[in-house]
Formats: structure tokens, sequence, C-alpha cells
């Protein structure tokens, strides 16, 4: 029996994988949380064979929590499942030690399929993330691409904007331009603003 624990904040999407999964006769969900800190609390206590984790996360990005998970438990397979399509993401968590990426976008039997690889140590992608991610690779030595979005948040960053005054200029809600920003720091392998705004800066990417 594979035993699966979910790590997504979007209790529709949970709900979801309970339902494509409970006919499943090898697979049984062994607990589910909307945080990092609760997964790591779970893990701490209990055992799951496979992590099938949400990237975008709210209090850690999904690369840092992978790598946790595979430091603290290396037997954990993480499969990560995610809305980001961009190869840069797919890079860094299985840079990080996960054995897989699907998108949300993935079908009951991809769902299924990934999970049964990776509970045997094998690598698996869903079909249009494996397309992307293969592309990545052979354009591994050039720059990473910014959103429209990112560019318009790195350039206020760079201001010396807040947050706040970001979220307020883009009519957009703090905690998104907070995930921006943490996807941006993510996508550049930057660890805070300063570093963020050099890279920008180097890179030709604000003036």
């Amino acid at each position: 029996m594979i035993k699966v624990y979910i790590v997504e904040d979007h209790m529709v999407v949970v709900e979801g994988l309970r339902v494509l999964l409970q006919n499943e006769t090898d697979i049984t969900i062994a607990g589910s949380s909307g945080t990092a800190a609760a997964c790591l609390e779970f893990f701490a206590f209990n055992k799951a064979d496979v992590l099938l984790m949400d990237i975008n996360l709210p209090d850690m990005n999904g690369v840092d929590l992978c790598r946790l998970i595979k430091t603290r438990h290396k037997e954990v397979m993480v499969l990560a499942l995610s809305t980001f399509n961009q190869g840069i993401y797919m890079n860094k968590i299985m840079e990080n030690g996960a054995s897989g990426y699907l998108l949300k976008n993935v079908g009951r039997q991809e769902l299924i399929d990934g999970i049964k690889t990776v509970s045997n140590g094998g690598v698996y992608f869903s079909f249009e993330a494996g397309k992307i991610y293969k592309t990545t690779l052979e354009k591994s030595n050039h720059q990473p691409v910014l959103t429209k979005r990112e560019k318009e948040i790195i350039k206020l960053i760079a201001e010396g904007f807040t947050n706040a005054q970001i979220a307020q200029q883009l009519f957009l809600s703090i905690d998104t331009v907070d995930s921006h920003r943490k996807n941006l720091y993510t996508k550049l392998n930057v660890k805070n603003t300063a570093l963020l705004i050099r890279y920008a800066m180097d890179n030709g990417m604000i003036g």
C-alpha cells in the first residue's frame, strides 16, 4: 500500500485529489495540510511514502520544503503538483530532491502513474510538464524569462516600494505580491531583495 501525504493550501484541490484516488486499492491518503509547517510536523511523528506537494505554499517556498524533507526523511519521495508550467521551477525542485512534477491539469491516470512510479524509486513527469522540462534543459544556459507582471514587480522592488505599496500600485493583494516576490527569488536563484535587485541590474532586467 502506497501512503500519500498531500500539501496543498486550496481545499478544493485536496478534495479533488481524494476523489481521483479514492478507488485505488493500492494507494491511500495518509493525511493532508495547507502549510509547510504542518507538513514538517506530520513527518516528525508519522510516515508516508509519497509527498504530493504544491510549490506555491503560504509559509514556505515548495522548493525549500522539498529540500528539508529530503534532508530529514530521505525515504520520502516528493512529487510536485503545480500550476507553474515554467521549466525553471521544475529544474529547481528536481535539483532539491524531487522525483517528479505534475501540472494541476493532470488527468487521473497520469496522477496514479506518477505516484506509483516515484514510490518505486523512479522519476515521473506528466506529459506536458515533461515537454517543458526537456526544453528547459536544452536551453539551460539561457537567462530565465520573466513574465510582464514579474518585470513590473521587480522594477518597483528596485525603486524601494514595499509589498503593500506594490499591491496598491498594481491593484493586487499583498499576498499575491509576496507570492510573486518568492517566485522571483526561486526563478533567479537569489535569497534576498538586495541580491534580487543586483541580479536584475546585472542582467539588464531593470535600468
